[in-house]
């Protein structure tokens, strides 16, 4: 299928919108607190717009259709972990920081840490979430690539790679967070518009109608019961504590303009990961596997029966279902998807090393604002530098992701719930969570249950935790 020249036109000018976001926000900038959290005055809607397009957008067109393809509607459980984990830290993390995140004028996660235990807790967090998101920032931006040149032929790698790489950058760069925040609404309504009020209705009439699509599949697919229980306790081991941990959400509980704004945005992004995103994506993905066992995909070398990634599913069917004239919306809808959240692991890259690792040098503190964007610069053209050199750059990632995960969610609870945690308590917990996670990983040993590795590296620094914080709580350090 070919790119017409309205296709590029509609294309074209989505990216255009993006960059002017940026150029905007640049000019109301004036603080380093503007570029990082927003000037601290920020909606719950855009703010809570914002958290599920980052921690669903970039995943959304890859694993969501993925699930479906492969298991169909159940597939919608993973981020069922989602709302829960929305939820749930709207209960017990913004109370507990956003008052002191406030008094404080604080600016990214390690600085809460570096409040309830000590500094060097907050430098060794630093530095695993800015690897950590340094390396999100180039797997989205590949992923995304990967998946546009797959989808768009006319697109090598490369050149997918630059493109999405350098407008998420520069609108990023330019704007700060609030570029960041207004982009992830805007992504956000692409990708709803795009998927599920055309994709939908669309891919249902190409399909048959609701007969062909039941007679093309199990009746496993139509159920929410085609899932084990070692699935579920994986996804909620693993997306439940990044909403305790990740960065980029606390620098929007930060951005929120106070404590009941932080938590209605919470509460709304945890609504609209489940029921919404959740059972847009898996019926799609199931859409997909109904096209496949059509053999709709036939032309694109899939017939029926032949081996196909899960994941390439989502995209061919689309492909399959949007006329020419289209095009462009949806290459607008898969780069919203990934780009919302590539632009936010920037920014929580950028802060960890402005903030928590160089730390406000007297030689940048007069112009924090250049000097915030010169970082931000430097880390987004790092991470596009990865995407194009490095295709392993994507299980690199997985293993930042599972040591941060592994890493930090223990000496978060401990900070939640202990009056005086201690900091080598925190220090040893978050060293042996995070390598008893990679060790498992690396090894490829085969874990019992079918259980995460994560799930192994947490109990290991909980068990840590708990023997250090009895040593050492009534010691002075």
């Amino acid at each position: 299928m070919g790119i017409n020249w309205i296709d590029i036109l509609i294309f074209l000018s989505y990216m255009a919108a993006m960059l002017g976001v940026g150029f905007y926000f640049m000019k109301k900038n004036k603080t380093g607190e503007d570029y990082y959290v927003g000037g601290r005055n920020m909606s719950a809607g855009h703010i809570g717009l914002s958290v599920v397009a980052t921690d669903v957008g970039g995943g959304f067109s890859i694993g969501l259709g993925g699930l479906g393809f492969v298991m169909g509607l159940s597939g919608s459980w993973m981020l069922f972990t989602g709302l829960l984990g929305a939820w749930i830290s709207a209960v017990l993390l913004i109370p507990k920081v956003y008052k002191v995140g406030l008094e404080n004028k604080f600016q990214s996660f390690p600085q809460i840490l570096k409040h309830y235990y000590n500094g060097n807790v907050a430098i060794i967090a630093g530095i695993i979430s800015f690897i950590g998101y340094i390396g999100f920032t180039s797997s989205q931006i590949l992923a995304g690539a990967k998946l546009a040149s797959a989808t768009f032929p006319e697109f090598s790698l490369n050149s997918a790679v630059l493109l999405m790489g350098v407008i998420a950058v520069t609108y990023t760069v330019l704007g700060g967070i609030k570029a960041v925040i207004y982009t992830d609404t805007i992504q956000w309504l692409v990708l709803i518009l795009g998927l599920c009020f055309i994709g939908i209705p669309m891919g249902y009439y190409k399909l048959g109608g609701w007969e062909s699509i039941q007679a093309n599949l199990p009746s496993e697919f139509f159920s929410l019961s085609n899932i084990s229980i070692s699935q579920i306790i994986n996804w909620l081991v693993t997306i439940v504590p990044v909403w305790f941990i990740g960065m980029t959400l606390y620098q929007r509980i930060f951005a929120c303009k106070d404590e009941k704004t932080a938590k209605r945005a919470w509460r709304i992004a945890g609504l609209f990961e489940w029921p919404i995103m959740a059972f847009m994506g898996v019926i799609l993905g199931l859409f997909a596997k109904v096209a496949y066992q059509q053999g709709v995909f036939t032309n694109f070398g899939y017939a029926p029966g032949a081996k196909i990634d899960a994941e390439l599913g989502l995209p061919l069917f689309l492909r399959h279902v949007f006329p020419i004239g289209m095009v462009g919306l949806m290459m607008s809808v898969y780069f919203s998807a990934i780009m919302s959240t590539a632009d936010s692991c920037l920014m929580a890259a950028s802060g960890n090393l402005t903030t928590d690792i160089l730390k406000d040098k007297t030689f940048f503190s007069r112009n924090k604002i250049r000097f915030s964007q010169l970082i931000t610069l430097i880390v987004g053209g790092t991470a596009i530098l990865l995407a194009t050199v490095m295709t392993s750059v994507l299980d690199l990632m997985l293993y930042s992701y599972a040591f941060m995960v592994s890493g930090l969610f223990i000496p978060v609870l401990g900070m939640l719930f202990l009056k005086k945690p201690s900091p080598i308590a925190a220090i040893i917990s978050m060293i042996s969570g995070g390598l008893t996670t990679l060790i498992l990983i690396l090894s490829e040993i085969s874990l019992p249950f079918d259980l995460d590795a994560n799930i192994f590296g947490i109990s290991v620094s909980l068990i840590n935790f708990i023997i250090f914080q009895l040593v050492f709580s009534k010691k002075s350090y």
